[in-house]
């Protein structure tokens, strides 16, 4: 489909019925079987631009993306240090199909700190049952990424909805879209929206250079009715008390990056290895006896390690997080993250950098395709600006300030 598409693209087929997975380990096992299938053909899908529909659907019926439920719906409740790593293995494999499902969990968590028991019981079973969530979130043109432009007005029993999202990450797949609108009171919601609901419509006109087949274009929503039962209050996630889905939703982004990472680091190490000449003047028979090349893949090889623990770090302060949910340990966590993403991003656009630099100029060649990597992690990193997770961590350790709480921390 063209990235410059100008009709709606076909609804999501109908979800297959989802595998269940019971725990963490068997979590982690699908999610390498299903890297090796997503990782056939990626750099294709990326070069020619082909939306993966039949990839979203075996990543999805794999049961992976229920893992995240609680085992009081019938989930396996992985920790989140568990969702990161199948995130960054999915990810290493095809790193537009591991954003995709993000939003998914990020409103999981939604719904898991605002919806009500009936909410949950339902919406959780949908995504057991292999269905999946997008989202109508970010908008263009507005001041700041925190305002928003749609509306929820009160019609009958349930609600009418008015505007225009972009960035919509996910939709393009989903059997339900999730809708961020404010009400007359400027509260913010998020509605549940059937995919197929008349008025609602999902443009495919994401043209970004990297994170090419993630399907983030425009999603319109022309009057469009859901019912009172389909929404959630969402400013009180972040307003009303502490709550983890901030950090949530920063946490598999940056697992995202380190996929990318992991990717740009193998596929340097086997071109290297197996293409690469040595230089004239470093008296050595390989390229990968070249001891300034063996320096910077010693770097790079330290700030992959380094950002792995870092992910891991922070996966195990949400989970404390989420057991209590404190302004303190709310805090913890979301800083833990941003060092997560600040260390993510770093090692993402390095080792995709230096991926071209070491493996030489062969890399350049179109039919290597090895220019997805940088452009990948230039794309995906630009979600939030790195260089305010400093001025978050250095203010927390420096003068004990708490981090601000929303989405994008």
């Amino acid at each position: 489909m063209s990235a410059l598409a100008e009709s709606a693209a076909p609804f999501a087929p109908h979800a297959p019925q989802a595998a269940r997975i019971a725990n963490d380990q068997q979590a982690l096992g699908v999610a390498h079987a299903v890297a090796r299938s997503l990782a056939e053909g990626a750099s294709e899908r990326d070069r020619e631009r082909r939306l993966p529909y039949a990839e979203i659907g075996i990543y999805s019926a794999s049961g992976l993306w229920g893992i995240a439920v609680p085992r009081e719906f019938g989930g396996a409740d992985v920790s989140y240090a568990t969702l990161a790593e199948v995130t960054a293995i999915i990810s290493e494999a095809d790193p537009a199909i591991g954003q995709i499902p993000q939003n998914h969990y990020y409103m999981l968590d939604v719904l898991r700190v605002n919806g009500t028991r009936e909410q949950q019981a339902f919406y959780f079973e949908r995504a057991l049952a292999g269905e999946r969530f997008g989202n109508a979130l970010s908008e263009r043109g507005t001041k700041t990424v925190a305002d928003y432009r749609t509306t929820l007005t009160p019609d009958g029993d349930g609600f009418r909805i008015n505007g225009t999202k972009f960035y919509s990450t996910g939709a393009l797949f989903a059997q339900w879209i999730p809708i961020v609108a404010k009400a007359a009171d400027n509260t913010l919601y998020v509605a549940f929206a059937n995919a197929q609901t008349p008025g609602l419509s999902v443009v495919d006109d994401w043209s970004g250079f990297g994170q090419r087949t993630t399907g983030s274009g425009t999603t319109t929503l022309d009057n469009i009715y859901v019912e009172a039962s389909a929404v959630v209050p969402y400013s009180t996630a972040f307003d009303a008390r502490p709550t983890t889905v901030g950090p949530i939703g920063q946490l598999i982004h940056a697992a995202v990056d380190l996929g990318i990472a992991r990717a740009a680091v193998a596929d340097a190490r086997r071109f290297v290895r197996e293409r690469s000449r040595p230089w004239i003047d470093s008296g050595v028979e390989r390229a990968s006896d070249d001891p300034l090349t063996l320096e910077l893949f010693g770097k790079l090889a330290l700030q992959l390690h380094a950002a792995e623990a870092l992910v891991e770090r922070a996966g195990r302060r949400v989970d404390a997080a989420v057991t209590e949910s404190t302004a303190q340990t709310v805090a913890t966590a979301s800083i833990a993250v941003a060092e997560a993403r600040a260390a993510t991003t770093e090692i993402a656009l390095q080792a995709s950098t230096r991926l071209i630099e070491l493996a030489g100029t062969q890399a350049t060649l179109v039919e290597h395709n090895l220019d997805r990597h940088w452009r990948n992690a230039r794309t995906h990193t630009l979600h939030d600006p790195v260089r305010w997770k400093y001025i978050a961590v250095g203010n927390y350790y420096l003068n004990d300030v708490l981090p601000p709480r929303h989405g994008a921390l």
